[in-house]
């Protein structure tokens, strides 16, 4: 099975909230959409995190790196 795109995750897992949210699955359908939905939620949180990770530190334009400064001086 492959990695599913950050994209179609965030899709499957609002598709499986909305599933649970109804409320009319059977009760083993409903914990297997819990524990897909559970798995959906990790895969998106790792990739944001790893994403907010690669945006921390920044490239200058002497090509060193420098430590992301949030808000810029910009209020």
């Amino acid at each position: 099975m492959t990695k599913p795109t950050f994209a179609t995750a965030m899709t499957e897992l609002e598709e499986v909230v909305r599933k649970l949210e109804q409320g009319d699955v059977p009760l083993e359908e409903a914990i297997d959409l819990y524990k897909k939905g559970m798995e959906l939620s990790k895969l998106c949180h790792d990739t944001l995190q790893n994403a907010e990770q690669q945006l921390i530190s920044i490239v200058g334009e002497d090509g060193e790196k420098k430590a992301f400064q949030q808000g810029n001086g910009e209020e």
